[in-house]
């Protein structure tokens, strides 16, 4: 229990973390500058060199930013109140902070850089709000969609290494939304998941399952991030996507996303989610007989999405990984030499 979990009833005095005064002296903070430089010095007495590196340039940029704006009393209890709202519109299905995440494009930048790509690996995407763990196993060719969700669609590809190798038994997890643009965590009467579903590759890494086409929908526009894009003059629209979520041991988990190309947000997806090489094409499959020896019950006609996902072992991505973020503390540091 923190100190401010505690009531009167618990404590007779207010309760300190322990940690003594710093041991050099501070010069009393009675300009900007110099509260700037005070917490600098204060953060720099950090333990671990990385989170020290984080709230250095972390204080540097948001008193920066601060400065530039001049930010008035208003404006920034405005925010405040606008974070706390935030806070208060999630819950255990729903992610708001996550989705001021996406529109600020901190997500997407955030995933780019700890998951750089070369020899051919299949480039990431943003996890977005929606993903649950309670997804349930299915088989090769069973449907993650119940009956009337959509517009039937097969999905099939392999999950292989760079150099071209099957990965049998990797884990795929994927979900979509559905006709009306929900997923199904935005149901009230939820009972189950569904346009969601968890399945393994087979020994030659090869994958396919029934789903439904997806559709453009908007993100929820109920909350304060919704308002947030209102006030940008932005549109809430996101290109229709398939989430898909790759694991397999001894690789770097991938969290991506398919875009069937032809989509008019593809370009301006609010939560810069969409990559060139994750646009693809669906094929128009117009045999009843096919239909139904995939088991969509209606036959007809279906959709197929052909799609082989390429893995970067957990050597090659921390390779790249170090790479990017060596690249941007070794700037740091020759920058603020003493």
């Amino acid at each position: 229990m923190s100190d401010f979990d505690q009531t009167r009833d618990d404590v007779k005095a207010a309760v300190s973390n322990g940690i003594s005064p710093p041991n050099f002296e501070l010069p009393i903070p009675d300009s900007p500058d110099i509260i700037t430089a005070n917490l600098l010095k204060l953060v720099a007495q950090t333990p671990n060199p990385r989170l020290k590196f984080i709230y250095q340039l972390l204080v540097q940029h948001i008193h920066a930013f601060v400065k530039e704006t001049n930010l008035s009393t208003d404006e920034w209890m405005a925010a405040i109140m606008f974070l706390t709202s935030v806070g208060q519109k999630c819950t255990p299905l729903r992610q708001e902070t996550i989705l001021l995440s996406d529109v600020l494009g901190v997500s997407a930048l955030v995933d780019s850089l700890n998951n750089p790509v070369g020899g051919g690996a299949t480039e990431n995407s943003v996890l977005g709000p929606f993903y649950t763990d309670d997804a349930e196993e299915f088989e090769l060719g069973d449907s993650i969609a119940s009956e009337g969700k959509g517009e039937y669609m097969y999905v099939e590809g392999r999950i292989l290494t760079t150099g071209g190798e099957p990965i049998p038994n990797a884990v795929i997890e994927t979900w979509e939304a559905d006709h009306n643009g929900f997923y199904d965590t935005q149901y009230a009467d939820r009972t189950r998941p569904d346009c969601r579903g968890r399945l393994r590759t087979q020994g030659d890494g090869s994958f396919g399952y029934r789903a439904i086409v997806p559709c453009a929908y908007p993100i929820p526009g109920d909350g304060p991030v919704g308002q947030l894009l209102i006030s940008q003059d932005r549109h809430n629209m996101r290109p229709n996507h398939l989430h898909m979520m790759v694991e397999a041991p001894g690789y770097h988990k991938l969290i991506t996303a398919l875009y069937p190309e032809g989509c008019n947000y593809l370009s301006s997806d609010p939560v810069f989610g969409v990559k060139k090489s994750l646009v693809v094409k669906l094929e128009e499959v117009n045999d009843d007989e096919e239909a139904r020896r995939r088991g969509f019950p209606g036959g007809g006609s279906f959709k197929l999405l052909k799609h082989d996902i390429v893995l970067l072992t957990e050597e090659q991505s921390r390779a790249f990984r170090d790479e990017v973020i060596g690249e941007s503390e070794e700037l740091y540091v020759l920058t603020n030499k003493d």
